[in-house]
């Protein structure tokens, strides 16, 4: 047997369970702490930061493989081009689609090859008319590698929130200085920008029902493509992929 003393209060007659709740906290915050944190510095700082060796060492090359291997796995289709291809890799994964919205500030080399109808959205398509639409196609702020999380922020780039949630393929364009290895790096970017509205992206939609079979769609895109841009490859090798493939 242990020696514990049960001390919170119990709940007397006419006392209401707000009552009971705050006299508990009261009893809890007055009771003594082993490890009193008085200041901000006594705060346990063993969590992973953003300034962790495992984020600044490893290989942006590595990084990015890492946010391959994760959105294939969320079922994700994933496009790994360079800049002087980009505008192929994107036209190839919009193919199928007739219309495509897409947000005021995109890049116009990303749809230079685009042969769908290009819709810019001004904020005034309702739920609705976006559901007409094939596709959309927006840009990013931040992809998190170790969980394959695609960051939007709501700007000409990643556009209003509606557009990446109501058509049903979604088509997102990831650059390589985007790409981070875990969470605290993306916060500490998206803390840049504080005010913001954000949209956080792990595949497509999907959810189980109560018997656990799989449905896509229900919240969202039901077809997520990311077109990854990665550096030019450096002459040498290129010349050494080309024998590999020769």
């Amino acid at each position: 047997m242990n020696d514990w003393n049960d001390a919170r209060p119990s709940r007397a007659p006419g006392m209401s369970a707000k009552e009971e709740i705050l006299t508990r906290v009261r009893t809890a915050l007055s009771a003594p702490r082993r490890d009193e944190v008085t200041t901000a510095e006594d705060v346990p700082r063993s969590y992973q930061r953003a300034d962790d060796k495992q984020e600044l060492r490893t290989a942006p090359e590595k990084v990015r493989g890492v946010l391959v291997q994760r959105l294939e796995d969320y079922t994700a289709i994933v496009h790994r081009t360079t800049p002087s291809k980009a505008p192929e890799a994107i036209a190839a994964a919009l193919a199928d689609a007739r219309t495509v919205v897409i947000p005021a500030a995109l890049p116009g080399t990303w749809t230079s090859e685009v042969e769908s109808e290009l819709i810019i959205d001004d904020g005034s398509a309702d739920p609705h008319e976006l559901d007409a639409i094939d596709a959309v196609l927006t840009g990013c702020h931040t992809a998190i590698a170790l969980t394959g999380t695609i960051v939007l922020r709501g700007d000409g780039r990643g556009g209003r929130r509606a557009i990446s949630l109501v058509p049903d393929h979604h088509v997102v364009v990831v650059e390589a200085d985007q790409v981070v290895l875990g969470v605290p790096k993306a916060i500490e970017r998206m803390s840049e920008d504080p005010r913001a509205a954000w949209t956080m992206i792990s595949g497509p939609s999907a959810t189980s029902d109560i018997e656990l079979e799989r449905v896509e769609g229900v919240h969202g895109p039901r077809r997520l493509e990311v077109v990854l841009i990665e550096p030019e490859p450096e002459p040498e090798a290129e010349a050494v992929e080309q024998e590999k493939t020769s």
